[in-house]
């Protein structure tokens, strides 16, 4: 045998080893728990044939309690380039089979590596998290290989896109990895994320709580807002990645694909049909949405999280737009905490990535209550003020209904600088609605009627014939134009043509200092 052979079987025979990761039990056990195993799950999510991997060989740095004595094939994570849908990317994916695919340092080296790839290759990242957390026999050294992957992540920040998947535990200082990427996706009864896990809970305050309960992916999709997408199975997440991909663009300097002009599914969507003629009667947005946009797809991000504001993208004219509408089904559309914290983290995210903004407004303002106001209602809210003020992308305003008080404000108008605010003439603009607005400026003449009811009720009228209309702001030059609701995709589509070279010059200046 040549040396030559010799040694690429040699190599052959270190490889296949290397690719059983833990061994076949450790593969079993993963299997068992209905899960891929790190390697599968890289190729079942990039294309055939697509993923080269590196750093196969790369070893452990452990040396204390033994360590030493110990291999660990690739120290527990994979990592390489590949194609997602067409699009080239860095990936990486944590192999739970090898030491619970827990961090060390060399782990840690192989991720940033690859993070670093991406940034000079301008790619996206996708990161598939599944570790039991730091290898503790490593000490200071993994802790030392979280906060390099931490400082990445915020290097990379409107950079590339980075993309967080949650297939199985990800806890402590783990965590917040996924928590400084663009978009975080989980999987029913797999997913699991928490800063300190129920054994400590239960040791340090008493309180008693599962796994599932304290951070599964039910929990981070509806309750905390941690998670963007939710699914049911590894297969139907990968599918959710490969949809999401196709509408953003690979790194800040460009923007996303375009795609063949595709009218609404008007049979199925029809304006005049979905929007009441009752102003107090509640419809979902999102249908106005599919009424107007291409082919009526919609991507909704954060979907069970903070309803009564909906996001995601949609293309028209086959170029990619963020959406962001108040949800009149789910509080009436107002803005609270959540809400606003949603809106404002994907309107920076639109800007970031020249993906202009279209803004569905109808809403009566911002949530009443001490609740709200004790959780900080003021700082939240002003996160939205902060992110449609300091965007440069288009932005088009359309108000459908309601837009009271601080929510008109908030809701992309002109004075926030949108490029274009066009009005249904259903569309109410007033400093609050018409029956509070009546209670406050007649309540002199309400209070002295012979029938203070009946006076209220005619002082409603009376301020709603003044105010329950978009022509007062129009007169003054804060609505463009109002339109019959029929033409919204035809006017849409002329916004973003003209003003898609649009530049907006800024103040010099380091950051601004957003109301985190």
């Amino acid at each position: 045998m040549s040396s030559l052979r010799r040694k690429t079987s040699d190599l052959k025979k270190r490889m296949r080893f290397a690719l059983k990761g833990g061994g076949t039990k450790a593969i079993e056990k993963q299997k068992a728990t209905g899960k891929m195993t790190a390697r599968e799950r890289i190729i079942t999510l990039l294309d055939p044939k697509s993923f080269h991997e590196y750093d196969l060989f790369v070893e452990h740095a452990g040396r204390d309690f033994d360590m030493d004595k110990k291999y660990l094939p690739g120290d527990g994570v994979i990592t390489g380039t590949g194609t997602l849908s067409g699009y080239p990317v860095c990936i990486y994916a944590q192999d739970f089979t090898v030491a619970g695919g827990s961090l060390g340092w060399m782990h840690a080296k192989k991720i940033t590596k690859i993070m670093d790839q991406a940034m000079k290759l301008k790619v996206p990242l996708v990161g598939i998290n599944d570790s039991g957390g730091a290898r503790i026999q490593e000490g200071v050294n993994s802790l030392a290989g979280y906060g390099e992957i931490f400082y990445r992540n915020t290097l990379a920040s409107g950079v590339i896109p980075q993309i967080s998947v949650i297939l199985g535990p990800c806890a402590g200082g783990a965590v917040y990895s996924p928590a400084l990427t663009d978009f975080v996706f989980v999987v029913d009864k797999i997913s699991k994320m928490f800063i300190t896990g129920p054994e400590v809970i239960k040791a340090t305050i008493g309180e008693e709580i599962s796994m599932e309960d304290l951070g599964g992916a039910k929990v981070h999709a509806e309750i905390t807002g941690n998670a963007h997408f939710y699914a049911e199975s590894e297969q139907d997440c990968f599918n959710q990645i490969k949809q999401l991909v196709s509408y953003i663009p690979w790194n800040n300097e460009k923007k996303a694909e375009s795609f063949p002009k595709r009218p609404p599914k008007t049979r199925n969507y029809k304006i005049e049909e979905i929007f009441p003629t009752n102003p107090r009667q509640p419809y979902d947005v999102r249908d106005i949405i599919k009424a107007v946009v291409d082919d009526s797809e919609f991507l909704e991000i954060q979907e069970y999280f903070a309803k009564n504001i909906v996001i995601g993208f949609s293309r028209l004219g086959g170029e990619t737009v963020g959406i962001v509408a108040n949800q009149p089904l789910v509080l009436a559309g107002v803005l609270d905490v959540d809400s606003s914290d949603k809106a404002a983290r994907f309107i920076r995210f639109c800007d970031a990535f020249n993906i202009p903004l279209v803004t569905l407004v109808d809403l009566p303002g911002y949530l009443p209550g001490v609740d709200q106001e004790h959780a900080g209602v003021i700082r939240h809210g002003a996160k939205v003020l902060y992110a449609y003020s300091e965007a440069t992308v288009p932005k088009i305003t359309v108000i459908l209904r309601k837009a009271y008080g601080g929510g008109y404000i908030a809701m992309c108008s002109h004075h926030l600088r949108s490029d274009f605010v066009l009005a249904w003439p259903t569309a109410e603009i007033a400093v609050m609605g018409p029956e509070g607005a009546a209670n406050i400026i007649f309540r002199n003449e309400i209070k002295s009627a012979e029938n203070p009811e009946e006076m209220r009720r005619q002082k409603i009228r009376e301020y709603k014939e003044k105010f329950a209309n978009p022509y007062v702001a129009a007169a003054y030059g804060y609505i463009d134009a109002v339109i019959d609701p029929s033409d919204t995709r035809k006017l849409l589509l002329h916004s973003l043509e003209v003003s898609a070279n649009k530049k907006v010059e800024r103040p010099a200046k380091k950051h601004g200092i957003p109301p985190f």
